[in-house]
């Protein structure tokens, strides 16, 4: 295969992230190459603060492709975003787009156009988020004009932290911990579910999600940006992977 004519994705991740690029690659296959520019490493800050810290390099970060020529840019990174709210973040992404030459969005301006294109008003979060950035993730969609009819919160299953209170690494989390979390919880029937985070590992466990509820809405991060990325590139054949297939035969 000749790689070189296939449509350029380019993604900006956070330095630890380990879930981005695979998930991307997965998702995409040959139908895309994935280039990949990393945030600074944020030695001593605290979580907040190193979002805050994305925010102001990711004008220099998304310069850092020079004069590759990509055909559409994803900010894979969301909690960073929940910090602008919906319309700072669609003005940001519009500004970064600009300055880019081609279209810039970030993960949470993907998964509200999937709402938008599938008819989705109300949303279920499963969040490996710390307790106070799930709260600025419900805000976030619902200031979107979303209904959050509630939250599965999704801690590391090796235990409480230092101070007793259950560990939230997006990181660290498994397929299992996810399913079982969401077993745990009686779901309304038409809530679609929304995975948040770019670096929480997810496709395992959606694969068993969709063979268990085949007609409900199920929504990440990375699946809803690769959809998008497909869609800005123009993109027309058919997704190979099952997942990507079933979100864009689902869309109105």
């Amino acid at each position: 295969m000749d790689l070189f004519p296939l449509p350029r994705l380019g993604v900006v991740v956070p330095p630890e992230n380990p879930t981005a690029e695979p998930e991307f690659s997965q998702l995409l296959g040959d139908a895309m190459n994935v280039y990949a520019s990393r945030f600074p490493v944020t030695p001593g800050a605290g979580l907040r603060a190193m979002l805050e810290r994305y925010n102001e390099v990711l004008p220099h970060v998304v310069g850092g492709f020079g004069a590759l020529r990509l055909d559409a840019i994803v900010v894979a990174c969301s909690a960073s975003h929940y910090l602008l709210g919906p319309d700072g973040d669609r003005a940001f992404c519009d500004e970064l787009s600009e300055r880019a030459g081609t279209p810039v969005r970030s993960s949470t301006q993907a998964i509200l156009a999937a709402c938008e294109a599938l008819g989705v008003s109300r949303l279920t979060l499963v969040s490996p988020y710390q307790p106070w950035l799930t709260d600025t993730s419900h805000a976030f969609w619902e200031r979107a004009g979303l209904t959050v009819d509630g939250v599965v919160l999704v801690p590391v299953d090796e235990g409480p932290d230092v101070n007793g209170d259950p560990h939230y690494d997006p990181y660290a989390v498994t397929a299992a911990a996810i399913l079982r979390r969401i077993r745990e919880r009686k779901l309304p029937r038409d809530t679609a579910l929304l995975f948040t985070g770019t670096g929480m590992g997810t496709l395992a466990a959606l694969a068993e999600l969709a063979r268990q509820e085949p007609r409900r809405t199920l929504l990440t991060s990375n699946l809803a940006s690769a959809w998008w990325a497909r869609r800005s590139a123009g993109i027309t054949d058919e997704a190979r992977h099952p997942l990507l297939r079933r979100l864009e035969r689902a869309v109105v």
